[in-house]
């Protein structure tokens, strides 16, 4: 039935020129009715019942389909100067929150070798911690929305997908980061002053963090 599905898309693309935009707009809405039938198909549908339910859900797509036809002899959006612009600026800052994450150490590194009091360094942790975050949050928002490079239907689609996809890849890498953080700073602290007793409180504020983290995203994805 799957191939059921592909022919039907085969036939309602039939007159879309062959692009890259078009092939993956037109995998995405298959993936998308391969998954409603195989949902249908798991609550007790009949197949064809299925695939008659699943192909409906499509809806009038012609006008989708003319945009596509039209896009097809427009610019890439992907190569205007705004784009690129913000790709060689991204370039820039990415690494730099990376710097901010691996030397977020260093305060409580020289705050322990100086014999300072512990919460100065914790708070420059989190100091470079919060940068680095801002950082990435910034140049990921800054991104240059592909409605406004190309206002087509297709591109309001992709530029939803990719949003979509990058803050999770964006939200990902920075738990990651965070929490390696975390555990290396509670070995380094635990091992180095043996205050194992009360140095278990840094996975608190790991988890604090990660929770701004995630309301910030919210936030930002709620606009």
């Amino acid at each position: 039935m799957e191939d059921k599905l592909r022919a039907h898309m085969d036939h309602l693309f039939r007159e879309v020129p062959l692009t890259k935009k078009s092939v993956e707009l037109k995998e995405e809405i298959l993936q998308n009715l391969v998954d409603k039938y195989h949902d249908l198909i798991a609550e007790g549908k009949s197949e064809e019942a299925a695939y008659n339910i699943a192909v409906a859900s499509v809806g009038d797509i012609s006008e989708l389909l003319d945009s596509l036809k039209e896009e097809s002899a427009a610019p890439d959006p992907a190569c205007s100067d705004e784009y690129i612009h913000w790709k060689k600026r991204s370039a820039i800052l990415v690494p730099i929150a990376v710097m901010l994450y691996i030397l977020s150490v260093l305060p409580v590194i020289v705050t322990e070798e100086l014999h300072v009091n512990d919460a100065i360094g914790a708070c420059g942790f989190f100091l470079f911690i919060g940068i680095a975050t801002a950082i990435i949050i910034f140049n990921n928002m800054s991104k240059p929305a592909m409605d406004k490079l190309d206002s087509t239907i297709v591109n309001e689609f992709k530029e939803w997908k990719a949003n979509q996809e990058g803050r999770k890849r964006a939200r990902k890498a920075i738990n990651s980061a965070l929490w390696t953080i975390v555990v290396i700073l509670y070995f380094l602290i635990s091992f180095s002053t043996g205050a194992w007793y009360i140095t278990w409180i840094l996975f608190l504020m790991g988890a604090a963090a990660e929770n701004i983290i995630k309301a910030i995203f919210e936030l930002h994805e709620s606009r």
